[in-house]
């Protein structure tokens, strides 16, 4: 007696693709949905490409413009390096900016004694007023604003620092010093540059100590400077 094979048994196909089918068409729509997503958020991305290099690019300008106003150091004369070359072009350039420019000032020049070089709080105030003013004429910032702050607060306070420390003006100046009847206008002579190779071998080598005797006139004419430090 034969028996019947069985039959295979078929896969049962649920209506509209079953649970599987509608899984997939689902997801296939959030993808769809996803893409229009992302394709709207195209416009900005780049325009957040844009304000990244925006803000890089300012930054590097503030950067610049930071580094290039920090304010210069001025030197200091209390404490300048012992090296007389070094010592002697800080006088040499403070000495010339007296000329060109303090001493046309009538108060300034009446405050800048003989003895100026001795006094090292004086000479420490001139040189930054000198960089003072290199910075409000002649630096990279240099503008009308530092001009007056210049003649409006720094120059007047260290005359009247010069004035209470080293003396004031009077007739008497007036009438003997150097230069007198001079055009008008015309700068007052630095006072004491006869001393500085003297003040410049003090100061770089030995500023701890006793400062020297400034020379009498004969010593200077019989050039005996040196003497002084002996």
């Amino acid at each position: 007696m034969n028996t019947p094979p069985h039959p295979e048994p078929r896969a049962e196909r649920p209506e509209n693709g079953g649970a599987t089918g509608a899984a997939v068409v689902g997801l296939a729509r959030q993808v769809d949905d996803l893409t229009r997503r992302l394709d709207m958020l195209g416009p900005v991305n780049g325009r957040i490409d844009e304000l990244t290099q925006v803000v890089a690019e300012t930054a590097q300008v503030l950067a610049t413009l930071a580094a290039r106003r920090r304010p210069a150091a001025a030197p200091s004369w209390l404490l300048a390096p012992a090296e007389p070359e070094q010592v002697a072009q800080l006088l040499d350039e403070l000495t010339e900016w007296l000329r060109r420019v303090f001493l046309r000032y009538p108060d300034g020049a009446a405050v800048v004694p003989e003895c100026w070089a001795w006094h090292a709080d004086v000479v420490e105030e001139l040189l930054w007023l000198m960089h003072g003013w290199c910075a409000a004429y002649q630096g990279p910032d240099a503008s009308v604003q530092l001009a007056g702050d210049w003649h409006d607060r720094q120059r007047p306070g260290v005359v009247n620092r010069l004035r209470k420390s080293v003396g004031s003006c009077s007739i008497e100046a007036h009438q003997t010093r150097p230069g007198w009847g001079a055009p008008p206008g015309a700068p007052a002579p630095v006072p004491g540059t006869r001393h500085t190779d003297l003040i410049v071998d003090w100061w770089a080598t030995g500023r701890e100590q006793t400062p020297p005797e400034p020379p009498t006139d004969d010593r200077v004419a019989q050039g005996s400077i040196g003497g002084a430090l002996r």
